[in-house]
């Protein structure tokens, strides 16, 4: 059986992503980031010398998008990346200055649009929209049946 439009949910959530991303995106731009870059930065800060495999897990992307999006920040002077004095084949992320003014400068406008968001919801209901999509999440990353 069909099931109508009207009542599938991915395409509301899809559009509250596109939406959110838009607005991110015209916000971090002044500061000369893409959201990507922004949220790299993001976790950079209070995970400095962190591996890109293990930003690209907190940041929801395969590691060889990471693997661009590092090179980018860097190639802009935004990040440095030296061998671990340790582990010879993984490399440590940290900001450099110009990294971090272009991460303040992006992230108190970014900060504005999150509290934008929030201010349209009270304590309560921001607590029961974030239940409701852990909800949504594990549903979906939850063993799917094989499809035959």
């Amino acid at each position: 059986m069909r099931m109508p439009i009207a009542e599938r949910l991915g395409g509301d959530l899809k559009q509250v992503v596109d939406d959110l991303m838009t607005v991110k995106h015209a916000a971090v731009k002044p500061a000369g980031l893409t959201v990507p870059q922004y949220a790299a930065l993001l976790y950079l800060i209070d995970n400095a010398g962190i591996s890109a495999a293990a930003l690209a897990r907190l940041c929801h992307v395969t590691p060889q998008t990471m693997t661009t999006i590092l090179q980018n920040l860097e190639s802009a002077g935004l990040i440095a990346r030296t061998p671990h004095p340790w582990h010879r084949n993984m490399l440590e992320t940290r900001l450099t200055e110009a990294g971090l003014a272009a991460f303040e400068t992006a992230d108190a406008r970014a900060t504005a649009v999150e509290q934008r968001l929030a201010a349209e919801f009270t304590d309560e209901e921001r607590e029961t929209l974030k239940s409701l999509l852990a909800r949504c999440s594990a549903v979906l990353t939850q063993q799917t049946p094989a499809w035959d």
